[in-house]
């Protein structure tokens, strides 16, 4: 171990070198240049982990190592990624390496460019004899692609933050750590079209996950302008999963899981527009299906553009490519795997304050709110929707009297910020999204929208951000964030024009997010901007059902957070509670007064904080009683006192349906309360159960303390599905809370 740590050591100098300039290179060889910095790495077959990763770290760690004289590895007892450089650089192995199975069946170029016009590929191999699967030794007959970028050096390097995260509140002492290696292949084009440009393809892969990241940077140190017409960062050619010879209604996925960070309108990355598509292969004519229409290829790109002008001296970006292995088909462990990804790439998501929705900016009952908030151990107020807060009015008495506000609240120990509505909403002619095909405002997502392009869009983000820093507020809640609306304009000075208009507004929104998670404020937000430095998005539910009657909200909201937490940490999703009148139900669907309601009150705080899911409570104050203050104070302090293992990730029971008991479990192996299981019973009379606890994913195998609603701790023993039974009475229409150690 020693010896690999003092040859990376050593790499890391040799490796991180300046590239050399295209003079340099034609005065040396650059194949033996390369193919000496590729000797220096150790070779070494990718090692296997041992243990479960969603139980235990496994002992090896990311590493980078080569076989024989040609191929480079990235592995990490997880997952394997292999590169054979020469003649260029392409991907030949992309495995699992804990089951053996293999992703891939066919070589493709490591990505695709189009620049003015022309399409370029960035290494890739071809003469491949059967598409259908790949036999290594065929490498050694095939040859370059055309028109393609070729390898001119490679470098190693340890991982870097791409988003300063200011961590101010908060955080699971468990929450993962983003520990691993990046390695960058430098490209260049032999022709001189491209004389001056440079491509980087980076790769990153982690600790203790098994997960690759990857993105390209175009770099143009010529002389002219070049257009990025479009590209493709992964292609990916998987075995097909399934032999239908006819078209099915649905086509399983492979066992490998794709996502990027340019993914607009969704409460989840699934419903989102995103950029990852799944296309048919005409070129592998031995597939099953007689019309060649299995999807049997993976690619991460944009739908349309991004058309990006590259100035020299400029360069391109792209977005983050993920890909994950999965192991199987079972719904928990995959939805496991994808929530320790969003733990390990976005880790503020973990970020979990108790917050208060607030209807008024009027000082007094601001002030009274957060006093409200500071006796019962609440955490943050947020001035709501309708509350009459102006975020983009940076008069002097405006941001004087949030200032005061602020100040205020700090002084309590409580966080103050507040809503901000973007795109669901027109403004103007000439500040409105264009319609490609009218030419004319229209053709929104939500029908007019103002352009983040436009000059009213640009002056929205910076008016923002000063009043942000001029009053010190600690969240936004950014409603309508820019939900990859395209604009037709050619007037707007924040774009060219349609083709880089969704390419540009997404930068600059995220570039926005990203400001904010590096001053330390906290931001909700109802799209998936979780990967740009978001913390929060909704559940998932809809938003007229919450002036249902009590009853009806109270099962609906529970429904809610057990099928939004397979895909979500507790602490990613809000879900709400409508103190005053929301969309409408009067008396029937509200809380207010909250004193002559507190068994439903009470029954909205422990569904919620029992699941680590904050609700907006929107309303003008936490209790109007001294009864109801006890409740409130009771519920928050029963949260904080389990809050390490109420953030953890949940294990699904039963889902709530009215007709009998139903519950989650909340599990994390590394804490010392390893289980927390929340049961609830819906109907007018007691149930008693025995139920299957599984405690496999708690790091249990044979032994388990367990206590019902913080009663004397009894020892059960685990049967060979490592469960428990646990026969337990569950009031009607009450819980049951039970602890495993």
């Amino acid at each position: 171990m020693m010896k690999y740590l003092l040859i990376s050591g050593l790499l890391c100098v040799l490796l991180i070198l300046p590239v050399h300039s295209q003079s340099t290179v034609s005065a040396l060889d650059p194949v033996k240049e390369i193919q000496s910095k590729l000797l220096l790495l150790p070779e070494a077959e990718p090692e296997v982990a041992t243990v479960d990763w969603l139980i235990e770290s496994p002992g090896q760690t990311a590493r980078v190592s080569r076989k024989g004289e040609s191929n480079l590895i990235i592995s990490n007892g997880l997952i394997s990624r292999t590169f054979r450089l020469f003649p260029n650089v392409v991907t030949h192995s992309i495995r699992n390496l804990v089951t053996s199975e293999e992703f891939l069946r066919s070589v493709r170029p490591e990505s695709e460019l189009v620049i003015d016009g022309v399409t370029y590929n960035v290494g890739g191999l071809k003469g491949q004899l059967e598409q259908g699967y790949l036999l290594t030794e065929w490498l050694e007959d095939m040859q370059t692609v055309d028109n393609a970028f070729v390898l001119s050096d490679f470098e190693v390097k340890e991982l870097t933050d791409h988003i300063e995260w200011k961590q101010s509140r908060w955080i699971p002492a468990t929450q993962w750590e983003r520990e691993g290696l990046e390695i960058v292949f430098h490209y260049t084009y032999p022709g001189k079209q491209l004389m001056g440009v440079e491509l980087e393809v980076h790769y990153e892969i982690y600790n203790a996950i098994p997960l690759i990241s990857k993105w390209i940077v175009l770099k143009n140190d010529g002389s002219s302008d070049i257009q990025l017409d479009h590209f493709t960062s992964e292609i990916i050619a998987h075995p097909e999963k399934n032999n239908y010879v006819d078209e099915p209604h649905q086509w399983d996925p492979p066992n490998l899981y794709m996502e990027n960070d340019y993914a607009f309108s969704g409460f989840t990355y699934a419903e989102s527009d995103r950029s990852v598509f799944w296309e048919t292969d005409s070129g592998y004519t031995s597939q099953v299906n007689w019309e060649l229409k299995t999807p049997a290829v993976l690619k991460s790109q944009p739908r349309t553009g991004p058309e990006y002008r590259i100035s020299p001296g400029d360069q391109f970006e792209s977005f983050r490519t993920y890909t994950l292995a999965l192991d199987g088909t079972d719904l928990e462990r995959n939805g496991l795997s994808k929530r320790k990804m969003y733990r390990t790439l976005a880790p503020w998501v973990t970020e979990n304050p108790i917050f208060l929705h607030l209807t008024t900016t009027k000082p007094a009952k601001v002030k009274e709110a957060i006093d409200q908030c500071a006796e019962t151990g609440y955490e943050m107020v947020i001035l709501s929707f309708g509350s009459g807060l102006n975020m983009e009015d940076l008069s002097e008495k405006n941001i004087e009297k949030f200032r005061m506000l602020v100040d205020y609240a700090h002084g309590k120990g409580i966080e103050l910020g507040g809503y901000s509505l973007f795109s669901s909403r027109s403004i103007n002619d000439q500040t409105d999204v264009i319609d490609l095909e009218t030419g004319r405002p229209g053709g929104a997502k939500f029908g007019h929208a103002p352009c983040g392009g436009s000059e009213w869009g640009i002056n929205y983000f910076a008016s923002l951000k000063s009043f942000i820093e001029q009053t010190g507020f600690d969240i936004l809640e950014h409603d309508g964030p820019y939900p990859g609306d395209f604009c037709a304009s050619t007037t707007h000075p924040g774009h060219d024009g349609f083709g880089d208009s969704q390419w540009k507004q997404w930068r600059q929104t995220t570039d926005f997010y990203k400001w904010l998670r590096s001053k330390g404020v906290y931001a909700n937000m109802p799209d998936f901007y979780l990967l740009s430095g978001t913390s929060k998005v909704g559940i998932g539910y809809r938003e007229v059902n919450w002036s249902l009657p009590r009853a009806q909200q109270i099962m609906l909201g529970r429904q809610n957070i057990y099928d939004g937490t397979w895909l979500r940490t507790p602490s990613m999703g809000w879900t709400f509670v409508p103190l005053t009148q929301y969309h409408g139900g009067g008396k029937a669907a509200t809380l207010e007064p909250l004193s002559e309601h507190l068994e439903e009150y009470q029954a909205h705080m422990i569904q919620n904080y029992g699941s680590g899911v904050q609700a907006c409570y929107r309303g003008p104050r936490l209790y109007d009683t001294e009864d109801t203050r006890e409740l409130v104070t009771q519920t928050i302090s029963f949260y904080k006192k389990y809050r390490e293992i109420l953030n953890a990730d949940i294990i699904h029971l039963r889902r709530p349906d009215g007709r009998d008991w139903d519950g989650i479990l909340h599990a994390d192996p590394s804490l010392k309360t390893k289980g927390f299981a929340m049961l609830y019973n819906p109907t007018d009379k007691p149930i008693s159960r025995k139920l299957a606890l599984p405690l496999y994913y708690c790091g249990l195998s044979e032994t388990a303390q367990v206590s019902v609603d913080e009663g004397e701790f009894s020892s059960y023993t685990l049967n060979r599905d490592y469960e428990i039974e646990l026969e337990v009475s569950i009031p009607a229409h009450g819980s049951r809370r039970v602890v495993i150690k």
